[in-house]
Parts: C-alpha cells; sequence; structure tokens
C-alpha cells in the first residue's frame, strides 16, 4: 500500500484557489444581472450614490440593489464610501462593464455563465449517457450571441476585419455576391449591407428564431440588398455563387463542418474568398495552458458548441478544436491557399482569409 504525504502548502494553496473560485463564479453571475439591468450604465452616469438613489434612477426595487451591491462591493468592482453610505463605480472599472465601453465591455460575456447553468442538469446526463443537448434548451442564446457579434465582430467589421483581404472593401463598393453561412440574427450582415448598397448579401442559419430576427430588423431598416433563409448549412447545394463566403465563430458548432466546408468551397466563385473567423487556440491542451480564456472556452465548448452537434449525432468538435485541425479540415475540403491573420484588440479570434485558386 502506498503513503501518499500531503504537501500542507500545496493544499493550503488550492484551498485558497477554490475560495477565489466560488466567489469569482458568483460575482460573474452578480455582473450578469449589473449588464441586464443596466445598472452598471446607471452607475456610471451617478455621482456616489445612496442605494435608494441608485434603485431609483435605474427603476429597481431598493432591496435587491442593495444586496446586488454588497456582492459587487466585497468582489471589489463597485467603492462604498462607510461615512455616506454611498456607492460607485470608477471609471476605471466602467471602462470595461458598460455598453458606452464596447467593444471591451466584459460585462456582456458574464451572461454565458447562469446561461449555461441553465442546461448543467442536461449537460450531466450527456457525461452518462453521451448524446448531446439541442439548442432549442439554451433560453436566450442568440439574444446573447448576437450581443456577442456586435460587440466583437460587428464593431470591428470596417475599420479591422476588412482590411485583412486586399481589395475586399473597394469590391464591396463596386458590389459582390457575398454569403454569411450560421449568420445568427445577421447583425454582421446588415451592417455590411447598410455599408456596401452596391453589394448583395445572403444570410443562412437553420434557426428560425435568429432567421426571423434578421429578417425582421433588415425590413424595419428598409435594405433590399439582403436576404435570410432558414438553411441547414451542410447541406448548401449551390457551385459558383459568391464572391465572399464568411463565417462568423460557426464552424466548430457544426455538426458536420466537413460538409459545411466542402459545400462553402462549392460555392465560392474561382479566386473567391472565404473568410473563417474562429477561436485562437491549440488542438492540443498542452497548447492552451497559457491561453488567458482557455478555462472559460473549454467550459463553454463543453456546455454548448461540443453539446449542440452532439446533440445532431454530429463531430462535436468543440470551441477549442484548435489552429491544426481547423487548417486540416480546410484542405480536405480543397482549400489550398490559407493565411492566419490576427487583430492586436481581439486575443480570443483568428481570422482565416482563405483563396479558392
Amino acid at each position: 500500500m502506498t503513503v501518499q504525504i500531503l504537501d500542507e502548502n500545496k493544499a493550503e494553496v488550492f484551498a485558497g484557489r477554490m475560495l477565489d473560485i466560488l466567489n469569482n463564479g458568483a460575482i460573474a453571475i452578480m455582473i450578469s444581472i449589473g449588464h441586464r439591468t443596466q445598472l452598471f450604465n446607471t452607475l456610471a452616469t451617478l455621482p456616489p450614490s445612496t442605494s435608494q438613489q441608485i434603485a431609483d434612477a435605474a427603476n429597481l426595487n431598493e432591496r435587491y440593489v442593495r444586496e446586488w451591491l454588497g456582492a459587487m462591493v466585497t468582489g471589489k468592482i463597485i467603492e462604498y464610501n462607510l461615512k455616506r453610505n454611498t456607492y460607485s463605480l470608477p471609471p476605471e472599472h466602467a471602462a470595461f462593464l458598460t455598453q458606452a465601453a464596447s467593444p471591451d465591455n466584459m460585462a456582456g460575456f458574464a451572461q454565458y455563465i447562469p446561461l449555461l447553468a441553465t442546461v448543467e442538469d442536461k449537460i450531466i446526463d450527456c457525461f452518462y449517457n453521451g448524446g448531446g443537448v439541442p439548442y432549442s434548451e439554451y433560453k436566450r442564446f442568440h439574444q446573447v450571441m448576437a450581443e456577442d457579434s456586435g460587440q466583437t465582430v460587428v464593431a470591428a467589421l470596417e475599420e479591422f476585419i476588412l482590411p485583412l483581404i486586399s481589395g475586399l472593401e473597394a469590391a464591396l463598393q463596386n458590389g459582390i455576391d457575398v454569403l454569411d453561412v450560421g449568420c445568427g440574427s445577421g447583425r454582421a450582415l446588415i451592417y455590411l449591407a447598410l455599408v456596401f448598397p452596391q453589394s448583395k448579401f445572403t444570410g443562412y442559419d437553420f434557426s428560425e428564431e435568429a432567421i426571423t430576427r434578421g429578417k425582421n430588423e433588415a425590413e424595419k431598416l428598409g435594405l433590399t440588398n439582403i436576404k435570410f433563409q432558414i438553411q441547414d448549412a451542410a447541406t448548401i447545394n449551390e457551385v459558383s455563387q459568391y464572391d465572399l463566403i464568411t463565417t462568423f465563430d460557426a464552424i466548430h458548432d457544426q455538426a458536420k463542418p466537413d460538409a459545411v466546408l466542402k459545400a462553402i468551397f462549392n460555392a465560392l466563385r474561382p479566386n473567391g474568398t472565404y473568410l473563417m473567423q474562429d477561436i485562437r487556440a491549440s488542438s492540443n491542451v498542452n497548447g492552451n495552458l497559457e491561453h488567458l480564456t482557455a478555462p472559460f472556452l473549454y467550459t463553454i465548448s463543453c456546455m454548448h458548441c461540443m453539446s449542440v452537434s452532439l446533440a445532431e449525432n454530429g463531430m462535436g468538435l468543440g470551441a477549442m478544436w484548435g489552429e491544426e485541425k481547423a487548417l486540416e479540415m480546410l484542405e480536405n475540403a480543397g482549400f489550398r491557399n490559407v493565411v492566419i491573420k490576427q487583430l492586436d484588440h481581439d486575443f480570443q479570434n483568428n481570422y482565416y482569409i482563405v483563396r479558392k485558386q
């Protein structure tokens, strides 16, 4: 029998880390509440104020606001003045917590924590029995993803993303055919349709809810150069129809990503370009040891990206499929000319510039 000797210092350090994890997990939920109730936005506009003043300004119940403030003060998110019994949001914190701070608003991402928690029981069942959890079980998912996309993709499109591809903006101004696969609610596509009226835009997504959102917004804006369609990306059967095809954070969720990439290859015109934005990571866990958000991304992958694919009897790539696997699958789809580019302000994504030549 082997007797293990406990390293007391190591155990104490780990116990401290576990306390930090419990506190930070709780704070993440409260940050999500602060984002959804506009409390951070409200605090950013107020001088140091009492809980009642803050609740009145936000049109919320004071008792709940007071308890939320307690979590935020002890979590070192909000500052508290004991003598005056007032609370304030430092501008240095507001720079990462308010909607005005977009694209640096990190409070919006905190929504993923309580959102994923709603399917915990179903994910645990998958641990025992395999399979996956379908999109329909993730309440508010498309709403949160649309907000995420608006901040990380749409806000960066014209200034940062489009310039990654030489000559693309001029081509869009002159008029080309563009397809966005897995378009979700269509925020990126609608933005492009507004900025480049000479081009024609098509958005495919298999979610009726997302497509309806996109259609309604396009109609509200009076756009005539855009259309949305419910479409399983793996069954796209078009040949040489588009000059540019985009996917934003979409391929790793697919049930049949190999079929989707092959369909994209076929749908591109000769010399067309495929822009694939996806998670910047390694396909191997040892390559992600220093990744700033690896635990967060592996969690999202396990509880959403991988699971929704497996629910459709898919490959279950997950968000952390990584560069190595991405390059392998692009090559298998027929693409031979692939360049990976990155943006200074975006540590989380790779931008694969893929030419059909």
